[in-house]
């Protein structure tokens, strides 16, 4: 008897519930710089789950997936930051 499916079944749950609360920031949070930090935290909380679904269900596939996830929510988060901050995101 393993513990591994219950330890990544309450996982699973802590991190819809994370996803969850930092959508509920997203649309109401009080300034635009909430709402950055929460689609951050939210594309972090994606790249999470999907490692999480890649271990429980054995695969390989889904971590090129989750790299690419996270190299997209480090890229967006950056750009929105430098667009709030100066205007423009390119000079």
């Amino acid at each position: 008897m393993t513990i591994l499916p219950y330890i990544l079944g309450i996982s699973l749950l802590a991190i819809t519930i994370s996803m969850f609360l930092c959508l509920i920031r997203l649309v109401m949070g009080p300034s635009i710089v909430d709402r950055l930090l929460a689609l951050d935290t939210l594309f972090l909380n994606t790249t999470a789950l999907i490692i999480v679904l890649g271990i429980y269900w054995s695969t390989t596939l889904l971590f090129e997936s989750a790299l690419l996830i996270a190299m997209l929510g480090f890229i967006s988060t950056m750009a929105l930051a430098r667009y709030f901050t100066s205007g423009h995101v390119i000079d």
